[in-house]
């Protein structure tokens, strides 16, 4: 049985965007726009190039901030601010996720490559404030972004996550490669599952998955 597999875990890990709200909110539709503005602003470039930039910052990098950062010294902070000043009207509160979380055994904790205060709207959006023990953001990385395994080693020991203990959920799947290597239960959130050693469970639907621990 699942829950068997999870009897050891005492640390929940969720990532934020795609995870905790589904994707049908479309949130990166908003944040994209704003991202692909901010780097013609910044960079002086036009639209076709800010989006192949961002592309490829994002596979080379882990993200277009990190990039930004690495290959043009940006400041992170009012990117940060910009990008995620979005609107979040039409979320909708999910008590039934709100009680299975509620209902995990130890400590519960949000990790996103987002910031921690855009994190905090949206978990107040969807019902979800008040669950866990810490949020973190990109920030606490020091701006590191996940998939870079001491962007996790940096958030987990400010948090007292113990990876041989805890559980990652996530959607994007390069995200939890570095949880699998540190010995970490993965669960990776996404409409399609994807056959890969790091990855060790797939559900599209997070409510259910979480049924398994009542």
């Amino acid at each position: 049985m699942v829950k068997d597999n999870f009897s050891h875990v005492t640390h929940w890990v969720f990532d934020l965007d795609n995870t905790l709200y589904p994707p049908s909110d479309r949130l990166f539709d908003q944040i994209e726009v704003k991202m692909t503005r901010y780097v013609m602003d910044a960079l002086k470039v036009d639209q076709a190039e800010a989006n192949r930039l961002r592309s490829l910052y994002w596979r080379e990098h882990g993200t277009t901030l990190a990039g930004l950062m690495r290959e043009h010294d940006l400041d992170p902070v009012p990117y940060m601010i910009e990008v995620h000043d979005i609107s979040m009207d039409h979320m909708k509160k999910d008590p039934a996720l709100a009680s299975r979380i509620s209902g995990l055994p130890g400590q519960k904790i949000v990790y996103t490559n987002g910031s921690a205060p855009y994190a905090e709207r949206v978990l107040a959006a969807r019902g979800l404030n008040g669950l866990f023990d810490g949020i973190y953001g990109v920030e606490h990385a020091g701006y590191l972004p996940k998939p870079e395994r001491s962007a996790f080693d940096r958030v987990f020991s400010q948090a007292g996550v113990v990876p041989e203990k805890a559980a990652m959920f996530e959607d994007d799947p390069r995200n939890l490669a570095a949880p699998h290597q540190m010995g970490m239960r993965t669960i990776h959130v996404a409409p399609d599952p994807l056959d890969a050693g790091h990855i060790q469970y797939h559900t599209d639907d997070l409510t259910e998955f979480l049924r398994h621990f009542d």
